[in-house]
């Protein structure tokens, strides 16, 4: 006789065990045990919370035929997570055929070539302290290289914490002809929860 089909099919369950008290005043102690899971039931995948932040983007900017540069007033960093983060580092790259000069009043670049193609650039996120580029490096530099005051966020529960406005502002060296959306720069917000530890 052959033996019974397996079924390929596995039950699982929680087993709730009893701690036993025999006197009286006697106790008990009961763990509390936390499952995090993709879906939030004790038999899903295991999973940690979801990040999901947003960044801008892009960052414009419009420049005169005088040299003041304009930029965008409602740019953020929104969290959508459930829990709070914080900015991490902000960094920028010039884009090819351009440098990173030191940020300041357009009239440090008026003796620069036209089509110099050199830009100096200030950010600050959340109110915080303005970091600015300078002169020490052309193509890549650094602005916040560790979290400030004005880039922590709440998680998304709370509406009064989980954005923080970015404000920036630029000096341009003269362009001899017109540009429309050029991208002269990338800049790099990195992300990460705002933990405890």
């Amino acid at each position: 006789m052959s033996p019974p089909p397996m079924d390929s099919t596995l039950s699982l369950s929680v087993s709730a065990f009893a701690a036993e008290i025999d006197s009286s005043g006697g106790s008990g102690s009961t763990p509390v045990n936390l499952s995090s899971t993709s879906d939030g039931t004790e038999g899903g995948d295991p999973s940690a919370t979801a990040m999901r932040v947003t960044v801008p983007t892009a960052l414009p900017m419009a420049m005169s035929q005088d040299g003041d540069v304009t930029t965008a007033n409602n740019c953020q960093i929104v969290n959508h997570s459930y829990g709070a983060v914080r900015v991490k580092s902000v960094s920028i790259t010039a884009a090819s055929g351009w440098k990173l000069t030191a940020f300041g009043n357009k009239s440090i670049l008026a003796g620069e070539k036209v089509d110099s193609n050199k830009l100096g650039f200030a950010i600050s996120i959340g109110s915080g302290q303005q970091k600015a580029t300078d002169a020490s490096n052309a193509n890549t530099q650094t602005l916040i290289d560790a979290p400030i005051a004005g880039c922590y966020m709440t998680g998304v529960g709370d509406s009064t914490g989980n954005a923080a406005k970015i404000d920036y502002a630029a000096i341009v060296t003269p362009l001899s002809s017109a540009v429309t959306g050029a991208t002269v720069a990338n800049v790099v917000f990195i992300v990460e929860w705002d933990t405890a530890a």
